[in-house]
């Protein structure tokens, strides 16, 4: 005899209980059923324990819920009858369940810690508000309960960036369920609108503005970091989160082509960058690493706590020196987008800018950089004078066609 292996649904045993009032006589007894206190529901499915209100006061209500749910749970699970003999019980992943598997496969790509609870943060809001829609696996989640769940947002995030940011890691998640195959589509979710203005490069005489600055506003070794920091920024395009825990062996010397380079990888995506840098700024740095006390990194001197602390602290230190410069509006992102813009008006390619920059996709880089990308911006102004060119001829044709000759 064949010996086939069976589904069969591994749907939870649903207990419906009674959360009592505080003036209610039975509140000793979460199974008294006759009183009108709130009916709730419980189960064990996938090692993880579900709690939700069957919004009603009704026991029979609560019991017809309870059917509900346990219906879904075993559609999930088909019975799937091929002979006899062997049973083989297969549970399908819950919200919950692929939240925790996505964030270990991001968790082994190397990204920051503050990232990753970023993720863990905002996905777990989403498990929390697909249970309460009575919504437990990925599969049952609709563009509708998108929608809904995002228009909370604005509370929860008052800038528009955040919130396009979050979008932008619950699509990832999204992705990943997609690739996992527990949805069978992507819901299409529309764009958010950046309300805030992106920030602008600074122009050479602003930049020199802010390096003069320095000695006025710091003072003695403080200011010899500070103008090492901003240099390397500047010249490199890192990010500040990047360049404040850059370590001393990510200084490296190319003997080959004798030059200096930063060689890391980027805190925020796991992208590597490797990007030369002017040997002067090489000896900046050198300077700065002897004025820290720590072994490990160039800026970072106790090496020890929270990035986040660090990172707040310079991130201070240069906020002030914009606003000593003159530019109380100032920001340290702004000489990453220095770097960036300065490349591309010497027409370096959108894409090699892209690497340079560590963007995980040239869209992140189009997004932010596209007006400034001068062989873009050539082409189109080519064809614009074109025009004008061609306008000119017709006009000369015109007049020498209603020209009559004298005799």
């Amino acid at each position: 005899m064949n010996v086939s292996a069976i589904r069969v649904a591994a749907a939870p045993s649903i207990t419906i209980f009674v959360r009592h009032s505080g003036d209610c006589p039975h509140a000793g007894n979460e199974f008294y059923k006759r009183c009108g206190c709130s009916k709730h529901l419980r189960w064990s499915y996938g090692g993880r324990q579900f709690r939700q209100s069957a919004k009603t006061r009704t026991w029979s209500i609560a019991e017809e819920r309870r059917h509900e749910i346990e219906a879904r749970f075993k559609a999930a699970d088909p019975i799937n009858p091929v002979g006899t003999v062997t049973v083989e019980a297969v549970t399908r992943q819950t919200i919950e369940r692929a939240v925790e598997l996505f964030i270990s496969d991001k968790r082994t790509q190397g990204l920051d810690a503050g990232f990753l609870k970023k993720y863990e943060r905002e996905l777990g809001r989403l498990a929390e508000f697909m249970t309460a829609q009575s919504r437990f696996f990925p599969h049952e989640m609709t563009l509708e309960d998108f929608t809904e769940f995002r228009a909370g947002w604005k509370d929860t995030y008052p800038s528009s960036t955040t919130r396009s940011k979050v979008q932008e890691r619950l699509r990832s998640f999204l992705r990943y369920c997609y690739a996992a195959r527990l949805i069978d589509r992507i819901p299409q979710l529309s764009s958010i609108r950046i309300e805030a203005p992106p920030t602008m490069p600074l122009s050479d005489s602003e930049y020199k503005k802010l390096l003069k600055a320095i000695p006025n506003e710091f003072e003695g070794d403080k200011a010899k970091r500070i103008d090492a920091l901003i240099q390397l920024m500047r010249h490199s395009g890192l990010a500040i989160q990047d360049a404040v825990t850059l370590e001393r062996t990510e200084l490296k010397k190319d003997r080959g082509k004798e030059l200096y380079r930063i060689v890391t990888s980027r805190q925020k995506t796991g992208t590597h960058v490797s990007v030369p840098i002017r040997s002067e700024i090489a000896k900046e740095l050198i300077e700065a690493m002897k004025l820290n006390g720590n072994p490990r990194y160039v800026f970072w001197q106790t090496g020890n706590g929270k990035v986040k602390t660090v990172l707040s602290n310079w991130g201070n230190d240069l906020r002030r020196l914009f606003r000593a410069a003159g530019f109380p509006e100032g920001h340290p992102h702004q000489l990453r987008d220095t770097f960036a813009v300065g490349l591309l008006e010497k027409g370096v390619p959108l894409e090699e800018v892209s690497k340079l920059l560590g963007h995980e996709s040239i869209k992140t880089t189009e997004k932010h950089y596209a007006p400034w990308v001068k062989a873009r911006q050539d082409r189109l102004d080519s064809v614009i004078v074109a025009t004008w060119t061609r306008e000119k001829k017709g006009h000369r044709a015109k007049v020498e066609k209603n020209l009559s000759p004298i005799n």
